[in-house]
């Protein structure tokens, strides 16, 4: 499996969280990656942390939004950030996080969560309104994505969990 570099930045530029994962393959909906257990990943220039359980994330084409979908005993099922466009290049891919969050927990439950973090960041980081306008259309179209398990978000990371395994 080939490496890659998975790149979050903020509006701005800024460094966000970053580690590596594994070249799964691509499909209908995007490009599907393995972070396994014991992943090392920072938050900007954070320390360092190791992640305890493994995802397969899903970086779309042209959608504005990347998935994780994470093993037990990971207490979330589903996390979606709102993000920018993915892109890709030499070896790396990158899109700025907008904040919002679309999370399905192991229990059912649909979190849109850092309402107030985007809220802030509109005013701190200076959003363009069509960015804010999209970041919102996208929050709501992922939860009725996730929240009734439509398209990637009813099972397709499945096939990709068990070329893991």
């Amino acid at each position: 499996m080939t490496d890659v570099r998975i790149v979050f930045r903020k509006y701005g530029g800024a460094l966000h969280w970053n580690h590596r994962g594994r070249l799964l393959g691509e499909d209908e909906h995007g490009v599907w990656t393995e972070i396994p257990a014991g992943t090392v990943a920072r938050k900007g220039e954070d320390p360092p942390i190791t992640w305890e359980s493994s995802a397969i994330m899903l970086f779309p084409r042209n959608a504005w939004w990347t998935a994780s979908f994470n093993s037990p005993p990971n207490r979330s099922e589903i996390y979606v950030d709102v993000t920018t466009v993915p892109e890709w290049r030499d070896g790396e891919v990158t899109m700025l996080d907008l904040d919002l969050d679309v999370i399905r927990m192991r229990d059912g439950r649909l979190i849109l969560d850092d309402q107030d973090e985007f809220a802030e960041h509109q005013v701190t980081l200076s959003y363009p309104p069509a960015l804010i306008a999209q970041a919102e259309a996208t929050a709501q179209w992922l939860l009725d994505a996730v929240g009734n398990r439509k398209g990637p978000f009813g099972g397709a990371h499945l096939e990709w969990l068990s070329a893991t395994t």
